[in-house]
């Protein structure tokens, strides 16, 4: 079995990924007893585990429930580290109505990452400072806001940033070589226990790059202001993580242009709405952006989405930097060396998935998963890492589903028939609709 990948560590800072599972009710071990699978009671429920992950898992899922508890005991992963009561209270100052901190920590790096290479290269030509990117995370003199990193790079020095969401430390790839997770759980009113969250920690940072980039240029260097877009969800299926990511966003273009900005100019933020892959306003949106001269895009949170723009953008020589993009066909794509993300790819959080599934002693597994990059890698990773860690192939099921369907029954009686240990739930917010088939069947949450 695969050991050491993950380690505990509550205070740890790195960007997180959630997993979501329903533990069994009644144990007298209190935990996620995952399993024999044995029936419960005279209606022959199991009782089975059932875990959700970053796209489906919050509180704006539990607000499609009517009745208490219908999510009660489920956990979940997601890309998440404990962010710190000094964050967020400035991210509620932004915008008071936040309910949730999801990709916030994320969305505010990826800007001042950017911010920091174009001060580094003196220059806002995305061309230039794309070089740059990689080496502001790793090597170098640590520093943890952009204030203490201009003052590094303007006395001519080398920058390790280590921001809200980890220590960063990009690979090649432009990604993160390690990454934390938060487990979360709900509780009987169907909204996230924070109390019962945990952190765990996937990936290594010893894959990080060790090519820390160019010199900086000299201090003084100037051109045109740094413009930031963002293509955020403002509508969609993804509506729910874009309160906190713009509120990132703003919140890191204060802390810029209150340090004095980047190239000696205040960083300019344009916004805009990604809307979801059934939409076509992802590339409205960048188009738009394109036209308004921006040089890099904070975006999309969605991987669909971005496979619908990234040749848009990176075409146009602009970077595309998403704060929550988690599929692994990012790692390898063709971007011109233009794109990044301060999310940890579907590899890392498919560790973190599975070894929460492994750990509560689950013996089968049952995998519903949307048909789209997100779903079906994750799904994969999932799989191959539980495979990795013991389980026979046999013993999990995994299928697709189109998230536009009218219903859902078909996959859901499949997982019936199946009768795993635990259901793996990878979508968006028609996960709501599946969890409610799941428990009328008595193998959801609400059992």
């Amino acid at each position: 079995m695969r050991t050491g990948i993950l380690a505990r560590n509550a205070a740890v800072a790195a960007a997180a990924l959630l997993v979501l599972t329903a533990c069994g009710g009644g144990g007298d071990d209190g935990g996620g007893g995952g399993g024999g699978g044995d029936a419960a009671g005279d209606g022959g429920e199991r009782q089975v585990n059932v875990y959700g992950t970053d796209g489906n898992m919050g509180n704006a899922l539990g607000e499609s429930f009517s009745e208490d508890g219908s999510l009660a005991g489920m956990k979940g992963t997601t890309p998440l580290t404990d962010l710190g009561s000094e964050f967020t209270d400035r991210l509620l100052e932004i915008d008071p109505n936040l309910q949730d901190y999801n990709y916030a920590g994320e969305t505010y790096d990826a800007i001042i990452v950017t911010a920091l290479a174009a001060q580094a290269a003196g220059t806002n030509d995305a061309n230039v400072f794309k070089e740059f990117i990689n080496g502001i995370t790793v090597g170098g003199e640590q520093c943890a806001d952009f204030t203490a990193c201009l003052e590094i790079l303007n006395n001519g020095g080398n920058v390790d940033y280590d921001g809200i969401s980890g220590p960063l430390s990009f690979t090649e790839a432009g990604e993160p070589a390690e990454a934390s997770f938060g487990i979360l759980q709900f509780g009987e009113d169907n909204q996230l226990d924070q109390d019962a969250t945990e952190y765990v920690l996937a990936g290594d940072e010893a894959n990080a790059t060790t090519d820390e980039g160019p010199a900086p240029a000299a201090a003084g260097a100037s051109g045109g202001p740094l413009v930031i877009g963002t293509l955020l969800p403002l509508t969609g299926n993804l509506a729910f993580l874009g309160p906190p990511e713009v509120a990132g966003a703003r919140l890191a273009v204060n802390d810029v242009n209150a340090a004095g900005g980047a190239l000696g100019q205040p960083v300019q933020l344009t916004e805009g709405d990604s809307g979801d892959a059934s939409t076509d306003t992802a590339t409205q949106t960048v188009d738009r952006l394109l036209q308004g001269g921006v040089n890099a895009i904070i975006g999309a949170a969605s991987s669909g989405v971005s496979l619908t723009v990234i040749d848009r953008i990176t075409g146009s020589g602009v970077v595309q930097f998403s704060p929550a993009n988690t599929s692994d066909q990012f790692t390898d794509y063709n971007d011109n060396g233009l794109y990044f993300r301060s999310a940890p790819p579907d590899t890392l959080q498919a560790r973190a998935l599975s070894d929460l599934i492994i750990n509560d002693g689950n013996n089968t597994v049952g995998i519903m998963a949307l048909n789209d990059p997100y779903g079906t890698g994750l799904a994969e990773n999932t799989r191959e890492n539980l495979i990795a860690a013991g389980l026979a192939e046999d013993a999990i099921q995994s299928l697709t589903y189109d998230p536009q369907a009218a219903n859902y029954d078909a996959e859901i009686q499949q997982m019936v028939d199946f009768a795993p240990d635990a259901v793996v739930v990878i979508g968006f917010e028609e996960s709501a609709r599946i969890i409610e088939g799941l428990n009328s069947q008595g193998i959801g949450p609400a059992r």
